[in-house]
């Protein structure tokens, strides 16, 4: 029986689950969730999960909600087919993969969702732009957290354990996309993380990314679609509320 996974492309976790599935050949059966147009906040979504939130698991009657425990999940679940460099049996290659997945929540996870709240919704939800100081002390967290990943995590290798890529480089790489998805060249002057952005697109495959990619790489479809469902009133007062 194939899993069941609910994910929500826009949502840089659910891309990396849906990546590793699709690499991994693992079977699974996909259940799209529109966050926009706030369908994890359904009746039916509740039964699944009282988080309300993706990517979220279902293997059977066991359901597993947070990406990284997915990942992790389906990993060791198939780890008959799937080669061991994206989750590494070896207790110290493993705890190099679990150091960057545990650091990186509140790094290049927070700072990156941070810019692009900042530069793709809040505007929509409040009528003008960010202050200036605030958006500029977001990227400078954000660039904080690139230079981090580049001079520990980046330095010893081609990716982040070492010669092969891992679950610690999928996570890493949808998570550096979503402000470059508000047009943000976080890029500009970095040869290294260039160059491993490049060998995990080619270990991924390109067309495989792109598809991933494809709609958060729209991502100013999401004012028409926020007026048209109505979602961008319910979203204000969160907005406002984290933001101010």
């Amino acid at each position: 029986m194939p899993l069941e996974l609910y994910l929500d492309l826009h949502s840089q976790p659910c891309r990396s689950v849906y990546l590793f599935a699709k690499i991994a050949d693992i079977p699974f059966e996909y259940k799209a969730i529109d966050l926009a147009a706030g369908q994890n906040h359904s009746e039916e979504f509740g039964q699944i999960s009282i988080v309300r939130k993706v990517p979220v698991m279902k293997d059977g009657d066991f359901i597993l909600t947070e990406s990284v425990a997915i990942l992790k999940y389906m990993a060791e679940k198939y780890k008959a087919s799937v080669p061991d460099h994206w989750y590494p049996a070896e207790l110290q290659a493993r705890a190099r993969v679990d150091e960057y997945l545990a650091w990186q929540h509140g790094a290049v996870r927070a700072h990156g969702s941070k810019v692009f709240w900042f530069r793709a919704v809040l505007p929509l939800a409040t009528g003008s732009e960010v202050p200036k100081e605030k958006m500029d002390a977001a990227v400078e967290d954000l660039t904080q957290s690139l230079t981090v990943l580049e001079q520990k995590f980046l330095l010893h290798g081609p990716f982040i354990v070492g010669e092969k890529a891992s679950l610690a480089d999928l996570v890493a790489i949808v998570e550096v996309m979503q402000p470059v998805a508000t047009g943000l060249d976080i890029f500009q002057d970095r040869p290294t993380l260039v160059a491993w952005r490049d060998r995990v697109k080619k270990e991924i495959g390109e067309e495989l990314f792109d598809e991933a990619h494809k709609t958060i790489m729209h991502v100013d479809s999401l004012s028409q679609t926020f007026k048209d469902n109505g979602m961008l009133e319910l979203l204000k007062p969160r907005l406002q509320k984290m933001f101010n």
